[in-house]
């Protein structure tokens, strides 16, 4: 069973920069797509960013709301994907969740917080 642990969320202030990692285990790290979405108090579950398999290509694709700002990077020696966030805005403030998919199967983590707050 994959399971997925992310750490890395806190309090930070407008303009600056956090760093979140989700460590993978129970699987084949490799052929899975991994996302990290985000889900602000009363607002739905948005896709920040994705990274696709090894095999897929690899190819990233981006929220245009963060586009310029965050990067996702998997390390498939280490089974971690990270998302590096830059110049934090108010909005940013939601909670952050890892996502592992390879059709059917999908995976979630259970979640960090970020908080953006002056």
């Amino acid at each position: 069973q994959v399971q997925l642990v992310e750490s890395g969320g806190g309090l930070v202030q407008p303009g600056g920069s956090l760093r979140l990692s989700c460590a993978f285990s129970g699987g084949i790290f490799s052929i899975y797509g991994m996302a990290w979405y985000r889900q602000a108090p009363g607002k739905q579950r948005d896709l920040v960013a994705h990274i696709r398999s090894i095999s897929s290509g690899g190819r990233i694709d981006y929220a245009d709301s963060v586009k310029g700002r965050f990067t996702i990077s998997r390390d498939n020696a280490k089974n971690t994907v990270n998302l590096q966030m830059n110049s934090l805005k108010l909005e940013d403030t939601a909670v952050y969740y890892c996502n592992a998919k390879n059709w059917p199967q999908e995976y979630w983590g259970q979640g960090t917080q970020v908080t953006v707050s002056s």
